[in-house]
């Protein structure tokens, strides 16, 4: 993956091969990873998924939709949940919790996105600064975002400015959901903050992936999820979720990134 150090930059993809999983139902979690996660704006998991899948644990989610958290206690049973990211931290300190390494959500795109009205950082629906709080609070070790490209022009600054503010290395770069293998586009932005490593090497320490060419014809923006199917259960709601949701496999990639920077920062200690 291609994280670049000027943040507005999105010249190259990033990206890695997809591999086959498991359904979030029959996946056995991997608990030697060292990294615990708080999920913010989970959704139906997608990032969640993608970390534990690179090794990581998720303690803590928070989501506001009663559907998805309805998905999210499906498939992570034994992890607490809330219900608003402006809370957050209050029911974090509610009771003896562990310690937490990552602090990871795909805050809300409706500010940022051109399908929308643009309103930026005026949207009430931008929630950025309820996540900088969150961050400010628990301290984790990593920060990993995501959102839409117009967030370039619409926030991104602001995001940066806070994450550098708090005394965090902040790196940023875009990826294609069709980069794994995905049959649409799907283009997002991640940003991946990090603190507390005297001996990171120059660029972040995250090593790029080649992503080999696609030939194929073109895919379509986003991903097909039955929009004039009859007779499904919850169809609106699915839709939504699925609508909203991190594909697994690029989550994954960062984790298994993040992973491997943690563990030979450790090594090096």
């Amino acid at each position: 993956m291609r994280l670049h150090r000027e943040r507005h930059r999105q010249d190259h993809p990033i990206g890695a091969q997809a591999r086959g999983h498991p359904t979030p139902t029959t996946r056995k979690r991997r608990r030697g990873g060292g990294v615990n996660v708080v999920e913010l704006f989970a959704g139906i998991g997608g990032l969640g998924l993608g970390l534990e899948r690179a090794g990581m644990t998720v303690v803590g989610q928070v989501e506001i939709n009663p559907f998805c958290q309805q998905v999210l206690a499906q498939h992570w049973p034994e992890a607490p949940r809330h219900d608003d990211v402006r809370t957050a931290t209050t029911w974090w300190h509610s009771q003896p919790r562990p310690a937490v390494d990552l602090v990871a959500g795909g805050f809300p795109c409706q500010p940022a996105s051109e399908a929308g009205p643009r309103l930026g950082t005026s949207d009430p629906r931008w929630l950025w600064p309820a996540m900088a709080d969150v961050v400010a609070d628990l301290r984790p070790r990593w920060v990993l975002w995501e959102n839409v490209p117009g967030l370039l022009t619409r926030g991104l600054d602001i995001v940066h400015a806070d994450l550098v503010r708090l005394g965090y290395r902040h790196r940023v770069g875009w990826a294609s959901a069709c980069a794994v293998a995905a049959p649409h586009a799907r283009k997002r932005l991640f940003g991946v903050a990090h603190t507390d490593t005297p001996r990171r090497t120059e660029g972040s320490g995250l090593r790029q992936a080649r992503t080999p060419p696609v030939r194929t014809r073109r895919w379509p923006a986003e991903p097909d999820v039955g929009r004039v199917a009859h007779g499904l259960p919850d169809r609106v709601d699915r839709v939504a979720a699925l609508g909203n949701a991190v594909v697994p496999h690029l989550a994954e990639h960062l984790g298994h990134l993040i992973t491997a920077t943690a563990h030979r920062t450790r090594s090096a200690a």
